[in-house]
C-alpha cells in the first residue's frame, strides 16, 4: 500500500489525459477493494506544480521509485 501523498511513478499511458509511462504522480486517496485489485487517485502537476490531471487507476499501474532512475521533463501533448 501506498501512504497518501507519496510520489509514485506511473506504469502505464494514460493517452486520454496525455500522460506516459514513467511520469510522477501523487497519491490523494486510497481505494481498497473486496475482490479485485485496490485502486489510487493520482494528482499529476506539471514543472511548475499546477494540476494538470487527476486519474485513477489499478495498483498494477503505479511503482515506486528507485535509486538507478534520472528525473526528466518532457512537454505535455494531449490527444484529441
Amino acid at each position: 500500500m501506498y501512504p497518501l501523498f507519496q510520489e509514485v511513478i506511473l506504469a502505464i499511458d494514460i493517452p486520454e489525459k496525455g500522460l506516459k509511462k514513467g511520469d510522477i504522480a501523487t497519491v490523494v486517496e486510497y481505494h481498497p477493494a473486496t475482490d479485485s485489485e485496490d485502486g489510487y487517485s493520482l494528482e499529476v502537476f506539471n514543472a511548475l506544480g499546477d494540476t494538470i490531471a487527476v486519474v485513477t487507476v489499478a495498483e498494477s499501474a503505479i511503482g515506486a521509485f528507485s535509486a538507478n532512475e534520472v528525473l526528466s521533463v518532457r512537454p505535455l501533448m494531449i490527444m484529441p
